[in-house]
């Protein structure tokens, strides 16, 4: 039996699409319910829906085979996991923003605020600029407007919610999607069943490129 972990949501939706189109169906996945456990013994597969920022726990720590995670997660947590594929879905980019009328002259430490501490600390030690790094949970865009920092690191989808809190992205870190990845034992012991379907999944990005 394969074990999948799908990210809760809209995006494990689309990515249970491209498993069934792999021919790893599961028709009880659609069932109206709450159980978050499906399998299908006839093709030996078993999905279950996980918070997507535990997607990358699950597949590290063997309780899932493969799974689908955000750059994001995998660049903050660093899983010890294989990433296979790129699947283009999710698309957004993780970005320094501040206020529109801000400018960093480099003369102060930067007070930055954010959810993806690591992150952060790896982009601004790539410059050399020196940070004091503020960890929230919440509605990071308030920081700067309530003076808490200086600057946010953060995804941007649409960019949106920056506009309407006056604040704009000041510099792109990185490019994010969702990735496939795998257990590293389960891709040692259950590699040909993992391959064809990455194989199959590689074809459906293509198609839709």
């Amino acid at each position: 039996m394969l074990n999948v972990a799908l990210p809760k949501g809209r995006l494990g939706e689309k990515v249970y699409a491209m498993f069934e189109a792999a021919g790893y169906e599961c028709p009880s996945i659609k069932e109206n319910n709450r159980k978050l456990i499906f399998e299908n013994e006839e093709k030996q597969v078993r999905y279950f829906w996980v918070k997507p920022s535990d997607v990358a726990i699950y597949v590290e720590r063997g309780a899932a085979d493969i799974g689908v995670a955000g750059k994001d997660i995998l660049l903050e947590y660093v899983p010890d996991v294989y990433e296979l594929l790129d699947l283009n879905l999710g698309k957004c980019r993780m970005a320094v923003a501040a206020p529109n009328e801000f400018n960093d002259d480099g003369q102060k430490v930067l007070k930055v605020a954010t959810k993806f501490t690591n992150i952060a600390a790896n982009y601004y030690a790539s410059l050399g600029r020196e940070i004091d790094i503020i960890k929230l949970n919440g509605s990071i865009e308030i920081a700067p407007i309530l003076k808490l920092s200086d600057v946010i690191v953060d995804i941007v989808e649409t960019g949106t919610t920056l506009k309407e809190n006056n604040l704009e992205v000041k510099s792109t870190i990185v490019p994010i999607s969702a990735r496939l990845i795998s257990n590293k034992s389960s891709f040692k012991f259950k590699g040909a069943d993992i391959e064809k379907i990455v194989n199959s999944i590689k074809n459906q990005v293509k198609e839709n490129d």
